[in-house]
């Protein structure tokens, strides 16, 4: 029987509730958001509107517009090349700022955008831990520094980055979290944390549909933020330029309305489990995965080695090649996980693992029990053992 470990890349499952929703909207409304005054277009845009509210709810965005994305490397390439967007049309001079941490949904961006003359700075996280010292970041800024982006909870090693901490240092300059791997698992408050722009998937912690996510942004970002695409949006069809009201400003084309009826009943079910909760049920499940993986041989946890400073995602160090272990894992006793580098080859290199080709990743979700656990970690002691043959 198949166990499935790999919610740092999906979560599964999702609450029945979720799929309800989603066979509900397509067999009950179908229609479009924003396209018509008929019932089922009024009642597709409700959806929207309940998604936003709820979405700004879990996190304390009461300041925020909520602008839905495909997923979060979209929401990302949003903020990132909407501020570049923006300076490069102004001829200002643009520094963006980033850790070793970050996912290539960050990088990735940064390095095209070289090529147009922005630069940018790569701060670098403790080789043991992945935490990145704030004092950094502040020594890093400089004048023309337009944004920050940090990757809340590291997609590689779990670790968790004092959010508080380098908001407070961010002060001006605009504050980027990348939240995929903490919004829904950890609570997250977007005032006190000074965030200006989260962006999130709606298909991990969040428990909706793949295709899903989104962008909370500061009411008044999208003065220095340009949107990414341009076209039809439902509304001010007699104007050849993009309107400027949001959420319109930044979603042109149709919703994926059927995925974010699905989400709105993810949040809903976090909602009524309280995300405080959830992370307190994960936080036994990390306890429990390094109790038991701690005095095994031949395998060792990356990053923080206690649940403090850390989210319910594990890089997993082994003698024998990640591929050739993860598929020994599945066999030995139906685990599924993920080996490579994760599409974070810096934080690899923080690790020490880019020339061993990665690690073996495992990520629990809300629904993992203590018992999933210890069968887990009974199966990465079978497989550590073929090291020795």
């Amino acid at each position: 029987m198949q166990q499935y470990f790999d919610n740092a890349a999906t979560s599964f499952p999702k609450p029945s509730e979720v799929v309800e929703a989603m066979v509900h909207f397509q067999e009950e409304c179908g229609a479009s958001p924003g396209r018509g005054a008929y019932a089922k277009a009024r009642s597709a845009t409700s959806i929207l509107d309940d998604c936003r509210d709820a979405l700004k709810e879990l996190v304390h965005a009461h300041e925020h517009e909520c602008i839905f994305t495909c997923n979060c490397t979209d929401a990302l390439n949003l903020a990132i090349f909407g501020i570049a967007s923006h300076c490069l049309t102004n001829q200002e001079p643009c520094h963006f700022i980033t850790t070793a941490m970050a996912h290539n949904s960050v990088l990735r961006p940064f390095h095209m955008l070289k090529a147009y003359g922005i630069s940018f700075t790569v701060v670098k996280a403790d080789e043991a831990t992945g935490i990145v010292n704030p004092a950094d970041i502040q020594a890093a800024l400089k004048p023309e520094t337009k944004l920050v982006a940090v990757a809340h909870g590291s997609n590689v090693t779990g670790t968790l980055q004092d959010l508080h901490a380098i908001g407070e240092i961010c002060n001006d300059v605009t504050f980027l979290v990348d939240a995929a791997q903490t919004m829904g698992h950890i609570p997250i408050n977007v005032h006190d944390m000074n965030i200006d722009m989260l962006a999130f998937p709606g298909h991990k912690g969040l428990l909706g549909p793949l295709g899903t996510g989104g962008l909370l942004m500061k009411s008044g970002l999208e003065k220095v933020v340009n949107p990414a695409r341009y076209g039809g949006t439902g509304s001010a069809s007699e104007l050849l330029y993009q309107p400027t009201v949001l959420p319109d400003y930044y979603e042109s084309g149709s919703h994926n309305t059927i995925g974010i009826a699905g989400l709105l009943a993810g949040v809903e079910w976090i909602q009524s489990q309280r995300v405080e909760q959830l992370c307190a049920h994960e936080q036994t499940l990390i306890e429990a995965f390094i109790e038991g993986i701690t005095p095994l041989e031949h395998v060792s946890i990356a990053g923080p080695q206690t649940a403090e400073h850390r989210c319910a995602v594990f890089s997993l160090k082994t003698e024998m090649d990640p591929h050739l272990f993860a598929k020994n894992l599945e066999e030995e006793c139906g685990a599924c996980v993920r080996a490579g580098l994760h599409c974070a080859p810096f934080a690899h290199d923080t690790i020490g693992t880019t020339e061993h080709g990665g690690t073996v990743r495992v990520s629990f979700g809300p629904f993992h029990t203590i018992q999933d656990v210890q069968q887990l970690v009974e199966g990465i002691r079978r497989c550590t053992q073929q090291v020795l043959i």
